[in-house]
């Protein structure tokens, strides 16, 4: 009989139960997830109060999510589960990605700029910032036409939809690279800043100990028909927090000279990057 009679039991009668699943990779991936999650329950043997737990902090994570953020994405983030997934999509031949995890702040639909426009316009105060660089496809050849969608936090470390100072769409912005493949554009320098800390993931960052700040960075989506949209982020050299961001973002080649100029009064960034073949496939928002 089909009965479970202990825990071993009880995955068998699950995994036949799931082997009518029409869609084959479907199949693949929840027969995977169930022998893993089973095998962790019993691995560190779940209480029931435990569980309950564990419940209740996937439900607070759904309620914690709205317009000014997103909590499930942020859980994926902490747990450093957003940050394998963009490494185990993008390797490329020298052994390391040049993508970095999404994040829950990107929005899309972000204002058209001209080449050298400002993306700082609500008269963000800061330390200026010109950023320049080409984009090139995987022979090294310039993408001309390429849309360079950029968004970052303020020298406070807020975006925009988190500070009511900022008008909407602040420090964000999409350029179209030239002929030659490049790009360029003005805005301030970003701070870290901390993930959100007042809904679940922060409750679990303190019980853990760990700090919740990332270093300093711009996020950048890289697009063109006929290649794949490349999701990264530059980091600030100079950031103390490059060895332990919370989200494990940082990897060696997304960290970017912001070279202060010798009067000290503006900072430049000069970031290349390349795009590979495939399908224009972008994310879904995480905020609206």
């Amino acid at each position: 009989m089909n009965i479970a009679t202990s825990p071993d039991s009880v995955l068998g009668f699950a995994l036949e139960a799931m082997e009518r699943t029409p869609d084959p990779r479907l199949r693949t991936v929840m027969n995977a997830l169930t022998r893993h999650l089973h095998a962790f329950v019993q691995e560190v043997k779940l209480t029931e109060g435990e569980f309950e737990q564990a419940l209740e902090f996937i439900v607070a994570i759904g309620q914690a999510t709205g317009e000014k953020k997103n909590e499930v994405v942020l859980a994926a983030d902490i747990l450093g589960i957003s940050t394998v997934v963009a490494l185990q999509n993008n390797q490329d031949p020298h052994g390391e990605s040049p993508a970095a995890l999404l994040g829950p702040f990107w929005r899309a639909n972000s204002p058209a700029c001209a080449l050298g426009d400002s993306i700082a316009r609500s008269g963000t105060p800061g330390l200026p910032l010109a950023v320049a660089g080409t984009v090139r496809d995987a022979t090294g050849q310039p993408v001309a036409g390429a849309t360079v969608d950029v968004w970052q936090a303020s020298p406070i470390g807020l975006y925009e939809n988190q500070d009511p100072a900022q008008e909407d769409m602040n420090l964000r912005g999409r350029f179209t690279t030239d002929a030659e493949g490049r790009f360029h554009f003005h805005s301030v320098r970003p701070a870290g800043y901390p993930v959100p800390t007042d809904g679940p993931c922060g409750v679990l960052l303190r019980a853990q100990q760990r700090h919740p700040n990332r270093p300093a960075h711009l996020h950048f989506m890289v697009s063109k028909p006929g290649h794949k949209v490349l999701i990264t982020q530059v980091f600030a050299d100079d950031d103390q927090n490059l060895e332990s961001d919370p989200t494990f973002g940082v990897t060696r080649r997304l960290i970017g000279c912001f070279a202060l100029a010798p009067d000290g009064k503006s900072a430049t960034l000069q970031y290349d990057f390349q795009l590979e073949p495939g399908e224009m496939k972008f994310p879904r928002p995480p905020i609206p």
